[in-house]
């Protein structure tokens, strides 16, 4: 580990204006942090968690997203300010450093109480899955393995909110494949927007590798893929539901496969949300 990452968390709490608090917000990568927990949200309702446990699950979620996000911008903080990313509030100094590693620090515990609060088992697989997002930040991400932390997390997610139900066992096999599909469906397209920027500081993941348009491909490969396999598996989901969201995502693949510009993203984005959707009704 570098000394970057040696001195990642700081020591007392730091004072903090509304405009830190503000950038504080923007370091920890709110998009990605947000959906992350919605898709726990929405799939602990829909497989019938208690209100209760399902505000845990949905905590405990949200503190390790929240960790990950900030651990991301605290390791990255030097190679943003190299390549002038105006974005990133710890490289532009508007973040003080030791804002963002106390508020870091107080995630990854918030992490460990609250997914330990949903049982050892269920709490073990969370962290493991907060583990592989560290794992990513670390250096995973600059590896051919880049798309594997994002498939054992998101793979793992269901898992742990299954299993945050007392009494009940892991989900099928087909839920936790579809995760893991959707998990590297997003690797790629969250890389894609900073593959350049990337490339420039020596960040030579999986899309990097392989360049933008093969990234895409990819992607829509993956999250199509994982439609097949949520329809396969979903007895319980009425047929006409199941077929109305496959073509639609057949359109959106033919749509991103031929399209330029940023139309290709946002087809595969558009496949994304159905996917989610899928899932989350499949679950109930």
């Amino acid at each position: 580990m570098s000394s970057e990452s040696r001195s990642l968390l700081g020591t007392g709490p730091p004072s903090t204006s509304p405009r830190v608090r503000s950038t504080l917000l923007g370091a920890a990568h709110p998009g990605p942090a947000l959906a992350v927990t919605l898709l726990a949200a929405a799939f602990a309702v829909s497989t019938g968690l208690a209100p209760g446990r399902a505000a845990l699950v949905t905590a405990a979620v949200l503190a390790g997203q929240l960790s990950i996000g900030w651990g991301n911008d605290l390791l990255d903080a030097r190679r943003d300010r190299a390549v002038g990313r105006t974005d990133k509030p710890l490289a532009t100094g508007e973040l003080p450093l030791p804002v963002a590693r106390f508020a870091c620090a107080g995630a990854i515990a918030a992490t460990v109480v609250l997914s330990l609060a949903c049982g050892l088992v269920a709490g073990a697989v969370h962290l493991g899955c907060v583990a592989a997002g560290w794992a990513y930040n670390l250096g995973i991400k600059a590896t051919v393995w880049s798309w594997l932390p994002y498939a054992l997390a998101f793979g793992g997610l269901p898992v742990f909110v299954t299993l945050a139900d007392p009494g009940s066992g892991p989900p099928p096999w087909w839920i936790v494949a579809a995760g893991a599909l959707l998990g590297v469906g997003a690797h790629l397209l969250n890389t894609l927007p900073d593959l350049a920027d990337d490339e420039a500081t020596g960040v030579r993941g999986l899309p990097h590798r392989i360049g933008a348009r093969a990234a895409s491909v990819l992607a829509v490969a993956a999250l199509t893929t994982a439609s097949v396999v949520v329809a396969v598996g979903a007895g319980q989901v009425p047929r006409p539901v199941v077929a109305l969201v496959l073509v639609a995502v057949v359109a959106l693949a033919g749509l991103a496969l031929v399209a330029r510009g940023r139309v290709p993203f946002r087809a595969a984005i558009g496949i994304a949300v159905l996917d989610v959707l899928l899932l989350v009704v499949a679950a109930g």
